[in-house]
């Protein structure tokens, strides 16, 4: 019964965990904080970064705090991926599939609309989808559905017939609480950490990956 896909941006799309990590790293270096743990970037996948902000200082963190060094590591990561992150492996390929055979898709990403814009334009991926939901158009970030949620409104179609792709647990968990299918993509997190979260399965990329899929 599955019509559409929705796809993550960061980890799905485009392999830019690479920028994230190294964005982080440098606040938490201008802040001389030491992370308690050495995978600690784990934390922040698929999280707005204002969420993320408090998990990585191990601290409850004011708002206006939170906001302003979620901030500046977003000024660190646009400097890191100035040249743009490339596509996953067969992604394109699997999209231009997707866009073939007339199969309705979305983008349901924690990234902002600016970001989101400029990274799908700069890769040719943008004009593929007709939905794009991002973290301005929300209220409540991942592992809350509302992504999602928006991303099936905006399709035109029920959550119990869209696919989804998601390198995050808490991606996987959204989608999942949505009420929809989830294939992981194993660029974060392992494949079983994907499968304890609800994925039905995982994949390392796209190379082939067909639809149905």
């Amino acid at each position: 019964m599955t019509h559409a896909v929705i796809f993550d941006m960061d980890g799905v799309l485009l392999d830019s965990g690479a920028h994230h990590r190294e964005a982080w790293r440098a606040l938490l270096d201008e802040l001389g904080v030491s992370p308690a743990q050495p995978e600690y970037w784990r934390l922040t996948i698929g999280r707005p970064s204002v969420e993320a902000v408090p998990l990585l200082l191990g601290r409850a963190t004011p708002w206006s705090e939170a906001r302003r060094l979620a901030a500046r590591k977003h000024d660190h990561y646009r400097r890191l991926a100035r040249a743009g992150p490339p596509p996953v492996r067969g992604v394109v390929a699997f999209v231009d599939e997707l866009t073939a055979r007339r199969v309705p898709c979305a983008v349901a990403t924690s990234a902002s609309r600016d970001d989101a814009d400029r990274l799908l334009r700069r890769t040719g991926l943008r004009d593929r989808f007709d939905v794009v939901v991002t973290a301005e158009d929300v209220r409540r970030g991942k592992p809350d559905p509302e992504v999602y949620l928006l991303a099936a409104r905006g399709l035109g179609l029920p959550p119990a017939y869209c696919l989804v792709f998601e390198d995050a647990v808490v991606g996987v968990q959204a989608a999942r609480s949505a009420g929809m299918r989830v294939i992981g993509v194993s660029t974060a997190h392992s494949e079983t950490e994907l499968l304890a979260a609800g994925a039905e399965r995982a994949v390392e990329h796209f190379e082939g990956v067909t639809w149905p899929a």
